[in-house]
């Protein structure tokens, strides 16, 4: 039986880590078994960079962290040693970084995802993985609107040049006549 010191700590970064998943808007766990110092410290760097938050936490923490918070069936993936990888601001960046140093390394292996409290495969981590950022996606939408805008300035444009062409050809007319 634990130490009352031990447990009550362990009920501190369960109640923490309950808090993170809850904000999360996607999590993924992975196994980095294998991985060298400098390869964990790169990974690290750029989750850091893209914003998300990576740790390792005992399985069974983290079990209890995902039931707290009504997320269920990702209890087979909890073996071995375990990461997990959170965001709440970007849904796409864990599965973005993740997949993409999951193929740099061989090592580092994705176990499954969790979007908006749905969990997914992992071909579904690298779907996710695929789609454009967020900026990318904001900056597709704004460019949408500001199409048929430009498209309805450049009409107005071409008629008044066209009037404008037409008063010039009748006034150099005048000019010659």
């Amino acid at each position: 039986m634990p130490s009352e010191s031990i447990l009550a700590h362990k009920k501190e970064v369960v109640k923490e880590l309950s808090a993170k998943v809850k904000e999360a808007q996607s999590i993924v766990l992975a196994d980095y078994r294998g991985l060298t110092v400098e390869q964990d410290t790169e990974l690290r760097n750029a989750l850091r960079k893209a914003g998300v938050e990576y740790r390792v936490v005992k399985n069974t923490l983290t079990k209890f962290a995902l039931k707290e918070n009504g997320i269920e069936g990702v209890d087979e993936h909890l073996n071995g040693p375990t990461s997990i990888a959170m965001c709440s601001t970007d849904p796409v960046a864990p599965a973005k970084v993740l997949a993409e140093y999951a193929k740099k390394f061989d090592k580092l292996e994705l176990k499954v995802g969790v979007v908006d409290g749905k969990v997914i495969d992992v071909d579904g981590i690298k779907q996710l993985a695929e789609l454009p950022s967020r900026e990318v996606l904001i900056a597709k939408v704004l460019g949408g609107f500001n199409a048929p805008i430009s498209g309805f300035v450049n009409v107005l444009n071409g008629n008044l040049r066209g009037l404008a062409i037409v008063l010039n050809a009748i006034a150099e007319k005048k000019q010659s006549a």
